[in-house]
């Protein structure tokens, strides 16, 4: 399975990360490309250094992880730039509101936005992951014109009912959730109505 995963400048960092993770130990193949901000992002949730360098935080970010090849947010040269590369499905995690904005105004500023564009008339798969509080009139209504376009809008908004006692717990809720709308066995939490020990 080919993945294009774009990660954009909102909160939530660590969902990213778990979901390259998850992605890698499924075995795709995963077109990784990060926004100047969100490079921001990741040094300061996930390695408390917002002074890390660009190089050092996409180097730390995917050390240990096959299956990952990092493309410029720049580089419209890119397969996933084009509707005539067979990729598989699309997730940005997590989108900006400015990232959701321009995707659905149908602006490319960058390969992120481009890519997006490219499911969308393509008709392949796009999971579009939120976080933020609370949402605008705008942000609603730029995600329902993203739903109607054939969109998935996915929140990162984790739920309590599987057990979680940990923050890792919460964060793989989320994942499990977009694994499960890629069509990615997972067993990251257990299923409702499901214990542990069944899952297993």
């Amino acid at each position: 399975m080919r993945i294009f995963l774009g990660i954009t400048g909102g909160s939530g960092a660590p969902y990213a990360a778990r979901l390259l993770e998850a992605l890698s130990g499924a075995g795709a193949e995963v077109g990784l490309c990060v926004s100047a901000a969100a490079l921001e992002v990741i040094a300061t949730e996930i390695y408390s250094d917002a002074l890390l360098s660009r190089d050092e935080t996409l180097a730390r970010f995917t050390v240990g992880i096959d299956g990952v090849t990092a493309v410029d947010d720049k580089d419209w040269r890119s397969p996933y730039a084009s509707g005539s590369a067979k990729i598989d499905a699309y997730v940005v995690c997590p989108c900006s509101m400015g990232t959701l904005g321009t995707i659905a105004s149908g602006g490319s500023q960058n390969l992120i936005h481009r890519a997006a564009a490219v499911a969308l008339k393509e008709e392949r798969k796009l999971i579009l992951c939120p976080r933020e509080t609370p949402y605008s009139l705008i942000h609603l209504e730029n995600m329902l014109t993203l739903k109607r376009a054939g969109a998935t809008i996915l929140p990162l908004s984790p739920g309590f009912y599987s057990g979680a006692q940990t923050i890792a717990d919460l964060v793989d809720f989320v994942v499990a959730r977009i694994l499960d709308q890629l069509g990615v066995e997972n067993t990251l939490v257990p299923r409702w109505g499901e214990s542990a020990a069944e899952q297993a």
